[in-house]
Formats: C-alpha cells, sequence, structure tokens
C-alpha cells in the first residue's frame, strides 16, 4: 500500500492527464467509426455488389499493423493526436460496419413489406424499422470496437498522442515495473468500464420484443 501511495502521490496528477488523453483519443476515432460505419453498412445492404469489394478492403485493411498504419499518417498529418484518431478510426470501421451489414440485412423483408405497404418511405423503414431491430447487432460491433480502441490507443504515445501508453513505454524504456502497471491497470479497467455502459447502452436502446427475443442485456 505504501508503494502504491507513493506512485499516485508523484504521478497522481499526471495518470489522471493521460487517462483523459486516452479516452479523448479512444472516443473521438470510436465516434468517427459509428457515424462513418453504421450510415455505409446501411448503404451496402441497398448494393449487393459493391457490399463484398467494400468488406475486402476494410478486412484487408484491419490486417495491417497498428504501427505500420500509424506511421503511415505521420508524413500526411504529422505527430500527434490527429494522426493517432486518424489510424485508430481506420481500425473501428470493420466490426462496426460488418454488424450493421449483418443486422439490416438480417432483417425480417415481411416485416418492410408492412412498412411499405403502409405507406413508409424508405427512410423512414430504416428509422422505424431496420436500425430497431438491428441495434443488437450493431451495438455489438460498436462494443467490440470500442474495447479494442482503448487497448490500440496505447500506441499513439509512439507518434506523440499521449495517452496511458506513455506511461507503459516509459517504464519499459526504464525498466519500472510500477509504471508498466500504472498504465496497464487503468487500460484494462477502461476498457472493462466502457464495455459494461455501452452494454447497457444496447439493453435500452433495444426495443423491448427485440430485447427479450435477442437476449440483449
Amino acid at each position: 500500500m505504501d508503494a502504491v501511495r507513493a506512485f499516485f502521490n508523484e504521478y497522481g496528477v499526471l495518470l489522471l492527464e493521460k487517462t483523459w488523453e486516452h479516452l479523448y483519443i479512444s472516443f473521438a476515432a470510436l465516434f468517427l467509426g459509428v457515424i462513418v460505419a453504421v450510415p455505409l453498412g446501411i448503404l451496402l445492404v441497398r448494393i449487393p455488389k459493391v457490399a463484398g469489394i467494400i468488406m475486402g478492403v476494410v478486412s484487408v485493411v484491419q490486417t495491417f499493423p497498428s504501427l505500420a498504419i500509424l506511421a503511415f499518417f505521420i508524413p500526411l498529418l504529422g505527430i500527434g493526436k490527429i494522426p493517432a484518431i486518424a489510424a485508430l478510426f481506420l481500425y473501428s470501421m470493420l466490426p462496426i460496419l460488418r454488424n450493421t451489414y449483418i443486422g439490416v440485412k438480417n432483417v425480417d423483408r415481411n416485416l418492410l413489406e408492412a412498412a411499405r405497404g403502409m405507406g413508409m418511405t424508405s427512410f423512414q423503414r430504416t428509422v422505424r424499422v431496420e436500425l430497431p431491430l438491428a441495434i443488437p447487432v450493431i451495438m455489438s460491433g460498436i462494443r467490440m470496437s470500442g474495447v479494442y480502441l482503448i487497448g490500440w490507443a496505447t500506441l499513439a504515445s509512439f507518434i506523440g498522442g499521449g495517452g496511458l501508453g506513455d506511461f507503459i513505454f516509459d517504464g519499459l524504456y526504464l525498466f519500472r515495473p510500477d509504471l508498466v502497471i500504472g498504465g496497464a491497470v487503468p487500460v484494462t479497467l477502461l476498457a472493462i468500464l466502457l464495455d459494461y455502459t455501452l452494454g447497457r447502452v444496447e439493453f435500452y436502446a433495444t426495443p423491448k420484443g427485440v430485447r427479450i427475443e435477442g437476449g440483449a442485456a
């Protein structure tokens, strides 16, 4: 306990600052991933001939090493948080895009025909029928992406993006296990907290009938 107290006395303020930077980088990338991948996933359901190509390209990007993606953005965007967010945004795309595509595509066509028969426009059918029914699958992709990003955001330290990776890599360079643990434990806790929070969002955003059938919790 004395060692823990001493660590917080020395690094407490810096730890809060790095935690905020870590959350900022992760949430910015996740937000960009959601606002791009969800509409794109819905669009791909409408143009299935293109869907396979787009999914393939996004899947290939996902296989690139994280450091290679970060290095790719340095000549374009320099160093700091912006290239880190751009790289993490690319990594966030696949789980969200894939789950949105699958969730919307698997909506019962009979329900869509019934909505069309009621005079709903394409936009109304998307907002009132497809998205509510696909929410559990879409949120599953967002949760997966969010947890991944919390971990991947530690690499932002390599290009001056800040975050808890600064503690981890400084600890490795200086042979300071306390710094490594001081960075790794908050990252783990943030990932668990984010997954739980998004799980609750999924639960309350899912219509009750779908919630019961899909078992969202």
